[in-house]
């Protein structure tokens, strides 16, 4: 991706009161960009997202939720943290306070999303292999 999307992400903590920072990841929990992290705040939230998400995304597949996963949200001590799938191999991360108001955010958070989807996507890389399932 050759565009920088952090104004994106600067355009959504400053429109949502009590949202703090924002973050889109690649699946595999590589941080792309960022606002309101530094650098290690960005890859740590990166891997925690990618891990949520990939659970949620299991839980889904063993108890007929079915493979994909739209959103799972945490609520934490003081705040609370939402992700949601971007695109195509991102995730749009973003910690709020508990003040926040989840419905704007998570409005605001999707209208982020299908603004600019081509730009969110994230290739597979080369020369993976599928993760084994269990099945054979």
């Amino acid at each position: 991706m050759a565009d920088d999307l952090t104004w994106l992400l600067r355009r959504l903590v400053e429109t949502v009161p009590n949202t703090q920072s924002a973050l889109l990841l690649s699946t595999d929990g590589i941080a792309k960009y960022w606002h309101g992290l530094d650098t290690d705040g960005a890859d740590t939230l990166a891997a925690l997202a990618s891990g949520l998400c990939s659970l949620a995304q299991q839980v889904g597949a063993r108890f007929g939720g079915g493979d994909g996963v739209r959103q799972v949200n945490a609520e934490l001590g003081r705040g609370i943290l939402v992700t949601t799938a971007a695109s195509a191999g991102t995730i749009l991360a973003v910690l709020a306070s508990r003040d926040v108001d989840a419905g704007i955010l998570s409005y605001e958070m999707g209208k982020l999303c299908t603004q600019v989807p081509s730009h969110l996507a994230t290739p597979s890389r080369r020369g993976t292999t599928a993760p084994y399932n269990g099945n054979r």
